[in-house]
């Protein structure tokens, strides 16, 4: 028998390993494209903003040279100022070149300068302005030629930011608060892994500890050391966007991942449970066919006795006819068992509840159980005390799951078999007791003599006829009572089962 089944155990281990395999690489491929999207959701996401602000960009790049080229120098208290059309002042730090010097208060300033020296009599006499690094950082410079004289000035950081904002508000297409500002264009790193490291760490320092940059565009020259970049001043719409999308993305992912895993453990379930049929179908055939084939076998022998007539003898006649009948009886009462389960799998079995006393129960169950003459032989004990409580039951089938216990204590309780049947109430219960001193069960094994067609594997059970239906049954019939039955059991010792009746209210 246990090799009939293997076939059916490899077989569904077989599909449950497919089974995985075509749901887990799709799955993880799922999750892989997910974390990739993941991990570029950022990036798309600035993507999207520089496309829309592409065009404020455009408009202001060519709009802030014209608007610095046409500032003036302004005389005001002896000092030479930038001042834009609207009298606004742009210059921060004043400077003079003349006789091939330069003259100003700032030194890196002057440095700056009296490297370019040579270009600045080169450009034209109206007003100019221009990008220059000045200790180690671009700066804005203004001049503007009279003769062999050249005056101009380093325009303020914070004076061309704000001409830039108010120059800006025309172009606003979002509502996202931002601003705008001059940057200055990240410097050529030099050759090399480590230089190259170090310009990514200086980049990425200086986008996590400033505000984020929305979009950029580099100026024209001679401007071409700065950078006109769009900053949030509010919450980062680009981290807002991400966390949003990658929230969704999570959500879809679990519910994904708990219904392919309810899929899978239901599949699982369904294809163990299919297969777990496959083998009790295969199980009873063979089970049942056993068992059918012995009592057969006997009424065939003797039948074909009767017809040729070897029996002279009328005793011996009526023996072979009283054998007859008891193989008849133990094959109706196998087919009967068998058609009672079926009924009460496909939930036809109907019960006709009673209120009664247990006694009555009892009486049922051992005067069917010494009909059988199972009680030669053995010293079987009754012991049921008065003032039960009732209890509402069909007589017939309680009757015949208790009566079943006691064929199991007869069957399995060797050659000198004591067998008692106790009743006591119990609170709310009544409980029926058969004590057996047979082989025992195994504890591994307790939780499974309930299941149909199984059977305890050892040699007493082996030599004993049995469908494996009886227990089923008898915890079928209990159940659908409101009751339980129950086992305690020791090895060489014996058995005791228990079946626990719920006291009637009424």
């Amino acid at each position: 028998m246990a090799r009939a089944s293997t076939p059916i155990v490899l077989s569904f281990r077989r599909t449950f390993a497919l089974l995985i395999l075509l749901i887990v690489l799709p799955s993880a491929g799922l999750s892989g494209f997910g974390v990739v999207a993941i991990i570029n959701e950022r990036a798309a996401v600035e993507k999207r903003l520089e496309v829309a602000w592409h065009g404020t960009l455009e408009a202001l790049a060519q709009e802030l040279p014209h608007t610095l080229r046409e500032a003036r120098h302004v005389e005001r208290g002896g000092t030479w100022q930038v001042v834009t059309s609207e009298g606004q002042v742009l210059s921060d730090v004043p400077f003079l070149v003349r006789g091939g010097k330069v003259e100003s208060l700032d030194a890196a300033l002057t440095a700056a300068l009296t490297t370019v020296l040579p270009a600045l009599g080169n450009l034209p006499a109206e007003h100019t302005v221009f990008s220059l690094p000045v200790g180690g950082h671009p700066k804005l410079i203004a001049i503007e030629r009279k003769g062999d004289t050249v005056r101009g000035a380093q325009l303020s950081d914070a004076a061309v930011e704000t001409l830039l904002a108010a120059r800006a508000d025309r172009y606003l297409t979002s509502p996202e608060p931002v601003r705008f500002a001059l940057l200055p264009v990240p410097r050529e790193v030099g050759e090399g892994l480590v230089n190259r490291l170090m310009s990514e760490v200086v980049q990425a320092r200086a986008n996590a500890l400033g505000p984020p940059v929305f979009a950029e565009r580099v100026l024209s020259p001679p401007l071409q050391d700065f950078r006109l970049a769009v900053l949030s001043t509010g919450e980062d719409p680009v981290a807002r966007a991400s966390t949003r999308n990658r929230a969704v993305y999570a959500v879809l992912l679990a519910l994904f991942y708990l219904t392919l895993t309810f899929g899978v453990v239901y599949t699982g379930r369904t294809l163990y449970r299919e297969a777990k049929l496959s083998r009790l179908k295969t199980d009873f055939i063979s089970l049942v066919s056993h068992e059918l084939r012995t009592p057969l076998t006997s009424i065939r022998m003797f039948i074909e006795t009767l017809a040729l007539g070897r029996l002279k003898d009328p005793a011996q006649t009526q023996e072979v006819l009283q054998l007859l009948t008891r193989e008849t009886e133990r094959l109706s009462t196998l087919i009967e068992r068998v058609l009672d389960w079926a009924r009460i799998e496909s939930g036809r079995k109907e019960y006709h509840l009673e209120l009664m006393d247990v006694t009555q129960v009892v009486e049922a169950a051992v005067a069917a159980f010494r009909a059988q003459r199972l009680d030669s032989g053995v010293e079987l004990k009754v012991e049921v005390p008065e003032n039960l409580p009732r209890v509402e039951v069909d007589l017939h089938a309680v009757a015949g799951a208790l009566l079943n216990l006691l064929q199991n204590a007869y069957k399995y309780s060797g050659q000198d078999k004591h067998i008692s049947l106790s009743v006591h109430a119990d609170g709310k219960w009544v409980d029926l007791s058969v004590q057996d001193n047979g082989v025992g069960i195994a504890p591994r094994e307790r939780k499974r003599i309930f299941e149909r067609f199984y059977r305890v594997d050892n040699l007493l059970t082996r030599k004993t006829e049995g469908s494996g239906l009886g227990l089923a049954i008898a915890k079928r019939i209990i159940e659908a009572h409101g009751g339980r039955i129950g086992v305690q059991s020791e090895l060489g010792k014996g058995s005791r089962f228990t079946i626990q009746l719920p006291v009637s209210k009424a």
